[in-house]
């Protein structure tokens, strides 16, 4: 499966995606946003799960995504909040028009070599650049197991800048998610891997999640049971002039 076929099938499973996928820690969010920022750009912005949150500290922020269907559930949850057509190599904004560009959950899927360059053309002079990723923590040994029925274990992401950009700056966080089945279900289901099966391979999937929560000695008998991730971040500023 190649990378664009796995970035566009997400517009297939909008609202799976928007119920399943978890929210970003408020620590990481503090570290990631440089101080003052007022003007804030989502890149690939999905269903707006980092534009709320950004929104709700009462920041501007307008959200760029390039699926159609993303982009439509993302007006749907945050009317308010501005959703345009781009991508992280074509920002369709202006120069010098932001103070900080984050990218949740998607840098993986772009080309760093335009879309670095394209992210500090919409900065003004001192503006950062944050890379941000929700990873499942494997340590814990239900949540690998989870990773090994869907064929999708978690893999460090790394963050690539360069010039104009100073020193890049990493920080993890950890933290947990308490989650329901259904969410569970959701957010195996909001995979890229998993929408681009056929419905009786993904139901058999879905099946032997639900076998794991109903067996695991940690999930068994509980409504709902805390999902651990590691909340990877990467920061680097552009020079004041």
């Amino acid at each position: 499966m190649s990378d664009e076929t796995a970035a566009a099938s997400f517009g297939l499973a909008a609202a799976v995606y928007e119920r399943g996928r978890p929210p970003y820690p408020a620590e990481a969010l503090d570290w990631l946003l440089p101080a003052g920022a007022g003007q804030v750009v989502d890149l690939g912005a999905g269903t707006g799960k980092l534009t709320r949150q950004i929104r709700d500290r009462g920041l501007h922020v307008t959200a760029v995504e390039p699926s159609d269907g993303m982009r439509a559930e993302l007006g749907r949850v945050l009317p308010d909040v501005p959703a345009l057509a781009g991508s992280a190599e074509a920002i369709p904004l202006s120069d010098h028009s932001a103070d900080a560009v984050l990218c949740a959950q998607a840098w993986h899927w772009v080309d760093p070599e335009r879309a670095v360059p394209e992210a500090a053309r919409v900065l003004r002079p001192g503006g950062r650049l944050g890379l941000i990723w929700n990873l499942r923590d494997e340590r814990e040994d239900w949540v690998r197991r989870l990773g090994e029925l869907i064929h999708s274990p978690e893999q460090h992401r790394r963050a690539e800048f360069g010039p104009p950009f100073g020193t890049v700056e990493i920080r993890d966080f950890t933290w947990t998610h308490e989650i329901t089945l259904d969410r569970l279900l959701d957010l195996v289901a909001s995979r890229s891997y998993i929408i681009l099966l056929s419905e009786r391979e993904r139901a058999a999937v879905l099946e032997a999640v639900r076998e794991l929560t109903a067996t695991h000695p940690a999930l068994a008998g509980h409504d709902t049971f805390p999902l651990p991730y590691v909340t990877e971040c990467a920061r680097a500023d552009l020079p004041q002039s």
